[in-house]
């Protein structure tokens, strides 16, 4: 007999992340607002987050176990605002006028650059094993009826259409990668897609790895990802439980 173990399932949610503006920062947290140029880990699983109604100090190792994947269906445009909070035009009550600093400083203007991407459309997978899978339906579940309002990296960038797929998002015995293929593509070119890796293979380092209760602590790990382009037409039928 032999005692070779039977590979575990693979499950992956789907969810759309589209609308007019978006913004999935890694790298800044002061006066330049970055953004990168598809959905960051980190968002993703903030905007699961709120979702379920998970507060800030509460670990999210569970969902930070979950694989990354992303189709860039739409691109989007690259685009910066700079925006100024507080001032000190008013007379006589200078010292309470402006944003509050952290150290208790004395109010003050804040000026920033702030990146995001405009009319950018993705379709994002989240995979786990059998030992995820009650977990990925309870995502499923409450991105239909989210506890709090959703936001694509930023509380001011709503989605412009549903995150939850209308169908529901839950491919069954479908790996990332082929759960991505199979939908229904927008367009007959090619599209880009950014799948999570090993760190010791990937060609690409992201620090957008959650660690425990990471929104309080704003604790992340590097997580490595790989990029390649597809085309539908090179794309096969793909098989229930196929591995990529």
């Amino acid at each position: 007999m032999s005692d070779r173990k039977t590979p575990a399932s693979r499950h992956t949610l789907l969810l759309r992340l589209a609308g007019p503006m978006q913004s999935w920062g890694t790298q800044s947290r002061y006066s330049d607002r970055d953004t990168g140029l598809d959905p960051s880990k980190s968002g993703v699983i903030g905007l699961c987050c709120a979702a379920l109604g998970r507060p800030r100090d509460q670990s999210i190792d569970d969902l930070a176990g979950l694989r990354l994947g992303v189709r860039v269906d739409r691109e989007g445009s690259l685009a910066v605002d700079y925006q100024t909070a507080g001032g000190s035009h008013r007379r006589g009550d200078s010292d309470s006028y402006g944003v509050v600093l952290a150290n208790g400083a004395a109010g003050r203007t804040v000026l920033s650059n702030r990146y995001y991407l405009m009319d950018a459309d993705f379709l994002v997978g989240l995979e786990g094993t059998d030992a995820a899978l009650d977990l990925l339906r309870e995502i499923d579940a409450a991105l239909a009826a989210p506890h709090w309002p959703l936001a694509l990296g930023r509380k001011a960038f709503p989605p412009g259409q549903p995150v939850h797929l209308p169908a529901g998002g839950l491919r069954l015995n479908r790996c990332l990668l082929n759960a991505l293929r199979a939908e229904p593509w927008p367009t007959s070119e090619r599209c880009r897609f950014v799948l999570e890796d090993d760190v010791g293979t990937s060609r690409e380092i992201r620090h957008d790895q959650p660690l425990g209760a990471a929104f309080a602590t704003r604790e992340f790990l590097p997580r490595g990802v790989v990029t390649t382009f597809l085309e539908p037409a090179a794309i096969p039928a793909p098989r229930e439980g196929a591995d990529e």
